[in-house]
């Protein structure tokens, strides 16, 4: 029996669940998300608790149990809490700036990057350095922060460019004269 996929999930005051045929729906007061999964694994509602089974043991569905519980358990925390990933800039003269949905980041270029968020991610600027990304599907908000990150991975000389707040970078020592 997976161990992730046979806890139950418990469901917050102002948060639903519901199936149709292969697809769950979950609503709370930050939004909605839905998400399609696979009609073998049965979901069960149950006081405020929803139970992921599955109907073998076979490789697969034990691989789907765990997936379909963590899938919809990333939902129910989205749409009540949500998420977020905080992301710095590490650099002499390197700084971000929000213009609207657009991202304009000095990075070292000869030319600013702008970089357009996608429909569903919010974005605080704390310092000029600090990006703090928030939403409620965890996939996306992710997926937004590693498109940033990517744009300028820190480098092992001196550190610099994007990183993940907290991010240890493994830092290289440079050249050194022969004698």
């Amino acid at each position: 029996m997976s161990r992730i996929g046979k806890k139950p999930i418990e469901l917050p005051a102002k948060v639903t669940c519901e199936r149709t045929a292969n697809t769950i729906k979950v609503a709370g007061p930050r939004g909605e998300l839905a998400a399609i999964i696979p009609e073998k694994i049965d979901v069960f509602f149950e006081d405020g608790r929803v139970v992921v089974k599955r109907p073998s043991d076979s490789r697969q569905d034990r691989a789907y149990h765990g997936l379909v519980r963590t899938l919809i358990q990333n939902m129910v925390t989205g749409v009540s809490t949500g998420y977020e990933k905080n992301l710095e800039i590490v650099g002499v003269g390197y700084k971000v700036e929000a213009e609207g949905k657009n991202l304009k980041l000095t990075i070292g270029f000869s030319s600013p990057v702008t970089y357009t968020l996608p429909e569903g991610i919010d974005c605080k600027i704390e310092k000029q350095t600090t990006i703090v990304l928030s939403g409620i599907d965890k996939e996306k908000v992710g997926k937004v922060a590693a498109d940033i990150r990517r744009i300028k991975k820190p480098e092992p000389y001196k550190g610099k460019g994007i990183k993940y707040a907290g991010e240890e970078v493994k830092r290289k020592v440079g050249k050194s004269v022969g004698a």
